[in-house]
């Protein structure tokens, strides 16, 4: 399926036919299963830190997904994944904790940089390497 080949945060900006009753027949207007979009998360940075996972025992649904990452200083958060974007709902694998009022953010991306310096460097790294392969692509 094509939703897991993009950032899944770039498809929240849409045209808004989600809210039209009238276009809720065409195929691929509906509310996207959140548990779809967790997965496409999970891909997308899995190879910058060190464990990360669509939680099992918190539920899914279609406006809401969980999220656990451990960060490569091996710290542990919770995270919720609705439309908003995605905060820190636990500092725990499979936890909620209801007094934390964490900022959302409308990226994995920009999530991981403010938790993780080592995500951060990681990323980079990666980017960089990408960046000079399509240059040497680019230049043969």
């Amino acid at each position: 399926r094509m939703e897991t080949d993009c950032n899944p945060m770039e498809l929240s900006n849409n045209t808004g036919f989600e809210e039209d009753s009238d276009y809720r027949d065409f195929e691929g207007t509906d509310v996207k299963d959140m548990r779809l979009e967790a997965e496409a998360v999970v891909n997308d940075v899995l190879f910058a830190v060190s464990n990360m996972f669509v939680s099992k025992t918190l539920p899914c649904a279609e406006d809401v997904a969980y999220i656990n990452v451990e960060t490569r200083e091996r710290n542990r958060y919770c995270l919720e994944l609705t439309e908003a974007g995605l905060r820190v709902v636990a500092y725990d694998f499979d936890q909620t904790d209801d007094r934390l009022q964490t900022p959302y953010h409308e990226t994995v991306y920009s999530l991981l940089d403010s938790l993780s310096p080592a995500y951060r460097e990681v990323f980079g790294n990666a980017l960089l390497q990408r960046l000079e392969a399509l240059k040497r692509e680019s230049q043969s």
